[in-house]
C-alpha cells in the first residue's frame, strides 16, 4: 500500500472526507506532497511530478522562489504578528496601486474569498441597496450570497446551491450568463436595487472561458450608465496575465478589485482594493465593517512585496514567455486530439489553458457542463500516470509557472498524447 493511500485512510478519521479543501479530492484517493521546488513536486512515494497545477494559479513564480523565500526567512527574524501596522504594509499597498491604475486605495485581507465578500459588502454600503449580480459559473469564494451556480469544486461536485445555504441571502443574487451582456443589461433596467455587479474578467473557475469580443467593454458601459459599481474578481488572473491583471490586459477600469493567488506567490493574502470614495467607507473612518486578525500580517505582505517586486523586474521577459509556451503547449494538444478525431475544444490566453471534449464551443456556464467530464477524468489519471500534475477536475485550468522549462514542457506534451489515447479508448 503507498504511503499517500494510508495517509488518505488516516485522514478520513480525522478530516470531513479526507481533505480540507474538496477541489484536491479525486478517485480513489489524491497523493500526499511532502516538499516542493521549482516547478516539481515530491509524494510521499518520493514520485517527483511536474506541477501543473500550480496552488490553482498561484505560484506564478514556482514553488520556493528563492527572492520570495529570503524575504520572508527575514522577516521572520523580526516576528510573524504584530497586531499593530507596520510600515511594509505600506510599501505593500503602494506597489499594488502602482500596478492597477484602476485602484486608488487598498485593504489588506487574507484569502480571496474575504476579499469579494468585503468588496460586495463596500458595493452595499456605498450604494445602500441589496442585490447583487453574478455571473453563472464564476466563482468568488464559498459563501451564501455568491455560491448560486458557482464554478470550481461547487460546479465539479455539481452543487448549484449549497446545502446549509440561506435563501434570504442568496435570493438577493440574481445570476446572468457569462458573455451576455444584453441579459445583464435587461437585469439591471428590470430591478432598481442592484448594489453592484461582479465578475471573473476571464472565467478561471469553469475550466478556462475567454470573455467575446467587447463583453467586458460592454459591462463597464453598462454599469457605469446604471450607476452601478463593478467589481473585476482578479483573484487569478491578477498578476498573472498581465502586471496589472486582466483589467490592464482589457483596458477597463472597474470600480472596485479583488487580488489574491499570484499576489503572495503561495503564502496567504488577499487584497480589496478600488475608487476612493468607496474605499474610504470602510471602517475606522466609515461605517461598513470590516475587520481581520491576520490581515496584512508581516510574513504575508513580505512575501507579497517580494513577489511583486520580482514580477515588475522580469515582466519583459515573463509575460511573452509564458503566453509563447502556453499557446505552443495548446496547439500541439489541439493538433493532436485533431489528429485522433477526439471531439474537444481547447481554450487559452496567457499562462492558462484548459481542454474540454466536446465538439462545440465553451463561451459559458451551459456549454462547458455540457462537456464529457468522465473523459476527463481518464485524461486527469493518464497524465497522473506520466508524471504531470494538473487540477483534478474539468472546471479547473492548467496554470504555467517560470519555474517551467523546455523539458518540462516536452514532458507535459508527450504525457497529453499518451492521456489522450487513454480517452480515445
Amino acid at each position: 500500500m503507498s504511503k499517500s493511500k494510508k495517509l488518505f485512510n488516516d485522514a478520513k478519521k480525522v478530516i470531513p472526507s479526507g481533505v480540507n479543501s474538496p477541489v484536491r479530492y479525486y478517485d480513489p484517493y489524491p497523493f500526499f506532497v511532502k516538499k516542493s521546488q521549482g516547478s516539481h513536486l515530491w509524494d510521499e512515494d518520493n514520485n517527483r511530478l511536474v506541477d501543473f497545477c500550480n496552488g490553482y494559479g498561484a505560484l506564478l513564480l514556482g514553488h520556493r522562489r528563492k527572492e520570495i523565500i529570503s524575504a520572508v526567512l527575514h522577516q521572520l527574524k523580526n516576528g510573524t504578528l504584530f497586531g499593530t501596522p507596520s510600515s511594509i504594509e505600506i510599501k505593500l499597498s503602494k506597489l499594488i496601486i502602482g500596478n492597477f491604475s484602476s485602484i486608488q486605495k487598498v485593504r489588506l485581507v487574507n484569502t480571496g474569498a474575504e476579499a469579494t465578500m468585503t468588496a460586495i459588502r463596500l458595493a452595499r454600503g456605498f450604494t445602500k441597496k441589496k442585490k447583487i449580480i453574478k455571473f453563472e459559473g464564476c466563482y468568488h469564494g464559498s459563501y451564501d450570497s455568491v455560491l448560486v451556480k458557482a464554478g470550481s469544486g461547487a460546479a465539479h461536485h455539481g452543487i448549484s446551491v449549497s446545502e446549509g445555504g440561506l435563501k434570504e441571502i442568496s435570493s438577493n443574487t440574481l445570476v446572468v450568463q457569462y458573455n451576455n451582456s444584453d441579459e445583464l443589461e435587461a437585469v439591471i433596467k428590470k430591478h432598481k436595487d442592484i448594489a453592484c455587479v461582479i465578475v471573473e474578467p476571464i472565467l478561471a473557475n469553469m475550466g478556462l472561458i475567454l470573455p467575446e469580443n467587447n463583453f467586458l467593454k460592454n459591462l463597464r458601459q453598462i454599469t457605469k450608465e446604471n450607476n452601478t459599481p463593478l467589481i473585476f474578481d482578479e483573484i487569478v488572473t491578477g498578476f498573472r496575465v498581465s502586471p496589472g491583471g486582466a483589467q490592464a490586459y482589457f483596458g477597463i477600469k472597474p470600480d472596485l478589485t479583488t487580488l489574491g493567488k499570484a499576489l503572495g506567490n503561495g503564502f496567504t493574502i488577499a487584497a480589496v482594493g478600488g475608487r476612493k470614495d468607496i474605499m474610504d467607507q470602510l471602517t475606522p473612518g466609515g461605517k461598513v465593517y470590516q475587520a481581520s486578525t491576520f490581515a496584512g500580517n508581516p510574513v504575508s505582505v513580505s512575501a507579497a512585496i517580494s513577489s511583486i517586486t520580482t514580477m515588475n523586474k522580469l515582466k519583459n521577459k515573463l509575460y511573452s514567455r509564458l503566453e509563447r509556451y502556453c499557446a505552443l503547449l495548446a496547439r500541439a494538444i489541439d493538433d493532436i486530439a485533431t489528429d485522433m478525431k477526439i471531439p474537444h475544444q481547447i481554450n487559452f490566453t496567457a499562462s492558462m489553458f484548459q481542454i474540454f471534449f466536446t465538439n462545440k464551443p465553451v463561451v459559458n456556464y451551459k456549454s462547458a457542463m455540457k462537456s464529457d467530464s468522465k473523459k476527463f477524468q481518464k485524461l486527469f489519471s493518464a497524465l497522473l500516470q506520466k508524471g504531470i500534475f494538473v487540477a483534478p477536475s474539468q472546471f479547473e485550468v492548467v496554470f504555467l509557472s517560470t519555474a517551467h522549462t523546455k523539458s518540462d514542457f516536452n514532458d507535459a506534451l508527450d504525457a497529453y498524447q499518451y492521456a489522450l489515447k487513454m480517452v480515445k479508448k
